[in-house]
């Protein structure tokens, strides 16, 4: 933009092109709209009383133009003082971009403001050009080779410009041919099966694999180079990658021309440099075989273990590097381990970072790495892995940075993300099975960023009154061993539960502890009492009835507790890895009105299938006997099944056997006559409802999950979604002459289910969802396809 200076400063004196030198007694500047004064004689490299000459004003005139605010500066003389006239640039009022898809407007307008071009900056033409031709390259890069970038500028009042970009992305050319050329040992097709990128198919065009990238063309070259290392081609290469654009440029073709060279086999392995560790333990980490064809993956892989090695020994910052020489006559790679452990290294300081409700001694409590101490890539590790596992955070990750100045100290950091772990304050949920859930409670299992477990409920449901509060320190002493206590007061009406007619009245308490013995495992002990009373429904059940006249309705319960668990989970909450493992086992004390016991057992199994898919497998398995006076297991301890949790797809815990419907006259409404078993007008009585569930003293469950990701949900922390099929029921060695439904156990007894569930760990409780089919449901058996559950705590 060039303007036509006004007749004034025609009028002046301008500098002699040969090398005068003039005194300047002030400077002018002439033309300035948005750009300060300040900012441009901050720029001169010369002020006023200074000798100023021809060589001078062109380094003004450069100083100025590299600010970059002006399109044009003119410099010349009146009298003694200097006078520039500028031309400013005009500023960017508005950036807009049409018929981007590809590349999100958003991200276009980052890359902008990084260079220097946004709204409200100076316009700057170059720096649009070369957006203009990046974003072109990007499109190519797609394989758009169609794409056109075209942008408009259009000039507003007051020196200001708006910038249109108009974008037509064209469509991604189509992958119509890729061609391998110089493979000898593998066929074509075993090499494309490497290559993300595929040519035409109804398959590959659903998947959008027959659309080119050069990102994914590389990717495929990477994929290919490895195929042939891990199978003993050292001197592999690719020669080139050749892609040929149809003159529509609406597809096009790859030529890969590959040189194979000799097969290789695994030589002599020798180490060196400075061996921290005996060469004979080294060699066990070893994955490569003499006499065997070479890999790059073993190499690799034996690299990294030296290394993971020489990390749990302190040396952080080790370097191995494997080196093959070549025996090109014999075609043998003999294999160099060079070791570098470079200087044993301590940790200075452990910080934590992201921990807003959890105290630092919580955290700090779980370390297994010390500070002062050698550092070890292992302890570091496995304290992350704790952390994980506490079930307070979302995510949890290290960062071990050098200190400056020193070569043997590190500090470790741990950013942690918190996330619900219970549930707080007065609460209304529903969940099939238990109903509408009334009541204020906190179940918590960091209580105030303690650490500490606390429970406190006053719950009132359909089924249930509940009086509770719990308490367990995790840390009752340094060395991890936990202690608790639990009091409760409880009204129950299984009528209202999916089970036999009858409520209970209890109430009681009970101590605990648990006893670390190793890193993975603890053991747990535990003496509880509660005083139950029995109170028989209208129409209760015979073989409540028979229980109740021999045993008696009211009972003062004590009894003992010992479990045993192991979890290599690497979560709290939504594992993904890892085992999980608990028995246990309750036991009346000998010689109380009631003699029982029972032992259960409960595994998990967590495996990643892909980096998105992980298998689990479940089980649960419960048995119970009576002894002594009670000849079987009190029905009011029996186990259950069905429902969320069990086995989704039947209705909750009606699964097994059932009781023996009571009789009733519907004369009197009211049972028969104990002696005649007639009514009182001489007729027969008949049952009062189909039989309920009465349970069993055996547990059979298990339980196969795919987990993935839900589409289209950035954040995958806080819901966890799965493909689950169920198996399982309830079964009893003594079933009575007049029950339904029971079985002593038979796995053709089993009953299926298979179907989808999620579960959102919400802010107020988790809410979990299933839809599950029931796959050989019987006459008995209560199905049911949608479940879910709402604000019950985790």
């Amino acid at each position: 933009m060039k303007r036509i200076l006004p007749a004034l400063l025609l009028a002046l004196l301008v500098l002699p092109a040969r090398a005068d030198v003039f005194l300047i007694e002030d400077i002018r500047i002439e033309g300035l709209q948005r750009v300060s004064a300040g900012t441009v004689f901050a720029a001169i490299p010369f002020q006023a009383g200074d000798l100023i000459d021809e060589q001078g004003v062109k380094d003004l005139t450069r100083a100025l133009f590299r600010t970059g605010y002006f399109e044009d500066i003119r410099v010349g003389r009146e009298g003694g003082v200097l006078v520039i006239q500028v031309v400013e640039r005009p500023a960017v009022a508005e950036i807009t971009f049409e018929g981007n898809k590809a590349i999100k407007t958003e991200d276009l307008l980052k890359a902008l403001r990084e260079n220097g071009l946004a709204e409200g900056q100076i316009f700057r033409k170059t720096i649009l050009e070369q957006m203009v031709q990046e974003l072109s390259r990007q499109y190519v890069a797609q394989g758009r080779y169609g794409a056109r970038v075209e942008p408009k500028v259009e000039e507003l009042p007051n020196n200001r410009v708006k910038i249109h970009v108009t974008v037509d992305e064209g469509e991604v050319a189509r992958i119509r041919l890729i061609n391998i050329v110089g493979n000898r040992a593998f066929d074509e097709e075993e090499l494309l099966e490497q290559f993300e990128l595929r040519t035409g198919g109804w398959l590959a065009r659903l998947l959008g694999k027959n659309k080119y990238s050069r990102e994914k063309l590389s990717g495929d070259l990477e994929r290919l180079t490895s195929f042939y290392l891990d199978r003993g081609f050292l001197e592999f290469a690719i020669e080139s990658a050749q892609v040929s654009v149809s003159p529509d440029r609406k597809s096009l073709a790859v030529t890969v021309t590959l040189h194979e060279g000799e097969r290789y086999r695994v030589g002599e392995i020798a180490f060196a440099g400075q061996l921290i560790l005996p060469e004979e333990e080294l060699r066990k980490l070893v994955a490569l075989k003499e006499g065997k064809v070479f890999s790059q993956a073993r190499l690799t892989r034996t690299t990294e273990r030296i290394t993971e090695r020489l990390g749990a020994e302190g040396y952080l910052f080790a370097k191995v590097e494997g080196i093959p020489d070549l025996d090109r006559d014999e075609h043998v790679a003999r294999i160099t381990l060079f070791v570098d452990p470079g200087r044993r290294t301590y940790v200075r300081r452990i910080e934590f970072r992201g921990n807003t409700k959890t105290a630092d001694a919580v955290l700090r409590r779980e370390m297994r790495q010390m500070e002062a101490a050698p550092a070890s890539t292992t302890l570091i590790e496995h304290s992350k892995v704790r952390l994980e596992r506490l079930g307070y955070f979302k995510e949890v990750k290290v960062d071990t940075r050098e200190v400056p100045g020193t070569g043997d100290q590190v500090d470790v950091t741990y950013s942690v993300e918190e996330q619900p772990s219970g549930s707080i304050g007065a609460s209304i949920g529903y969940a099939q099975g238990y109903g509408l859930v009334l009541g204020a409670n906190l179940q918590e299992n960091n209580f105030l960023g303690t650490g500490d477990r606390v429970g406190i409920g006053i719950n009132r449901s359909t089924w249930q009154t509940l009086l509770q509060f719990s308490y367990t320190d995790p840390y009752f002493t340094v060395d991890g061993v936990s202690a608790g206590f639990n009091l409760f007061l409880r009204e129950t009406d299984y009528g209202e539960f999916n089970l036999a007619n009858y409520t209970t009245d209890s109430y009681g308490g009970g101590l605990n502890f648990g006893y670390p013995i190793s890193e993975v495992a603890s053991l747990g002990f535990g003496v509880n009492y509660e005083n139950l009373a029995i109170n028989l429904g209208r129409f209760a059940s015979r073989e409540i009835e028979e229980f109740v006249a021999a045993n008696d309705d009211q009972y003062h319960l004590f009894t003992l507790n010992g479990n045993w668990g192991r979890s290599t989970l690497n979560r709290g909450i939504f594992p993904t890895r890892g085992t999980f493992q608990r028995l246990a086992l309750e036991v009346s004390v000998p010689g109380s009105k009631l003699e029982y016991w029972r032992l259960s057992y409960s595994g998990q199994y967590y495996r990643p299938l892909t980096s998105s898919l992980t298998l689990k497998l479940r089980t649960d398995l419960g048995y119970g006997e009576g002894f002594g006076d009670t000849v079987r297991l009190p029905f009011f301890k029996n186990f259950y099944s069905g429902g969320l949790g069990s086995v989704r797809g039947f209705k909750r815990n009606t699964l097994g056997p059932r009781d023996t419907p009571a009789l009733y006259c519907s004369v009197d409404v009211a049972p028969p006559d104990p002696e005649s078993g007639l009514c009182s007008d001489g007729s027969e009585p008949i049952p009062v409802d189909n039989p309920d569930p009465f349970g069993g003293n055996v547990l059979v469950e298990a339980g196969a999950e795919i987990i993935f990701p839900l589409p289209f949900l950035k954040d995958q922390r806080s819901v966890q979604s799965a493909f689950f099929f169920d198996a399982g029921n309830v079964f009893d060695t003594e079933c009575g002459a007049t029950q339904v439904n029971c079985f002593e156990p038979d796995l053709g007894e089993l009953r299926y289910a298979t179907g989808v569930s999620a579960t959102w760990l919400s802010g107020f409780g988790p809410i979990t969802l299933s839809l599950g089919k029931a796959l050989n449901d019987d006459r008995f058996d209560d199905t049911e396809f949608f479940q879910f559950s709402l604000g019950q705590t985790f």
